[in-house]
């Protein structure tokens, strides 16, 4: 019996699932306490590691930002969470950018729109390795 082995046209690299996820998101360039610029979007998938979203406007690689991700799950049942994430941006094509995701943590939000809405920290995970 031979068995060969399958090559595939382009190896999966991801070493992290992703799950296919669309939510509102907003990022923003920033310096120090200062925003640059912001912008809005929508996820469209993410995993431990990224996240997948598409941009008002062309982004470039290697751009550090940060997204707000509006959470689909409450804490509590109650109360509403978003996901921000710090990163930089590995990958960009036309309306959509990859961030590679440095640090996150999940704070809750009043129930204003999602440009407005007040943040509360809850917990901050930093994800670059030592």
């Amino acid at each position: 019996m031979i068995v060969q082995a399958l090559s595939l046209p382009h190896p999966e690299r991801r070493s992290s699932e992703r799950f296919p996820m669309e939510r509102d998101v907003r990022y923003r360039e920033v310096d120090g306490r200062n925003t640059l610029w912001s912008g809005a979007g929508k996820t469209v998938d993410i995993s431990s590691r990224g996240i997948l979203f598409t941009t008002e406007r062309p982004l470039t690689a290697n751009k550090r930002l940060e997204l707000s991700v509006d959470w689909p799950v409450r804490l509590d049942n109650g109360c509403p969470l978003k996901l921000v994430a710090q990163g930089r941006v590995v990958r960009a094509e036309d309306a959509r950018a990859a961030l590679m995701i440095e640090k996150y943590e999940f704070r809750t939000q009043g129930a204003k729109p999602f440009s407005l809405r007040e943040e509360t920290r809850l917990e901050a995970v930093d994800t670059r390795r030592g």
